[in-house]
């Protein structure tokens, strides 16, 4: 694991090794704060090549609000999805309303298809911190990547359960 991973340490689960053979994947990801978003595709794309899947349709929308409405249009011509994007808190209860949306429609899109999506929204108090999760160079975690991984993972875990 590389050390832009992930910072949690021993608590984060090891989810290389996940075979994403075959699969077709969409990868959703917001337009807003393009440098940070930069590095979650890029984290993203890598997640998906290592676990052995060609090809990945990348989906651009607006913002993170966004997020949810494209899964859930996307959720049916795909075996899994990766949602991507960045919330950074301002001065406003804006931030608030974004994040428990994009969470909200995110999960129900999930559960009520039966999709795996890999969940890549950052929801972070300063640039800062999203740059330090995106997985650029100097970043310490790379949230894209998790996300990906995360997604190929659960559905293995699906389909050996039986379903």
């Amino acid at each position: 694991m590389s050390a832009r991973t992930s910072t949690t340490g021993d608590a984060a689960p090891d989810l290389h090794g996940a075979d994403g053979t075959g699969l077709r994947v969409a990868v959703i990801a917001s337009r807003w704060h393009s440098v940070v978003m930069d590095g979650l595709v890029g984290g993203a794309l890598r997640g998906l090549a290592e676990a052995g899947v060609t090809d990945p349709e990348l989906v651009r929308v607006p913002g993170s609000f966004e997020l949810p409405i494209a899964c859930s249009r996307l959720a049916g011509r795909f075996d899994i999805l990766v949602a991507l994007g960045v919330v950074i808190r301002g001065g406003t209860p804006h931030f608030d309303y974004v994040c428990d949306a994009a969470t909200a429609g995110i999960t129900q899109v999930s559960v009520s298809t039966g999709t795996p999506i890999g969940f890549g929204l950052l929801t972070c108090d300063d640039e800062a911190q999203a740059l330090d999760r995106a997985g650029l160079d100097g970043s310490h975690e790379d949230k894209g990547f998790e996300a990906a991984q995360a997604a190929v993972a659960t559905l293995a875990a699906i389909r050996a359960a039986g379903c």
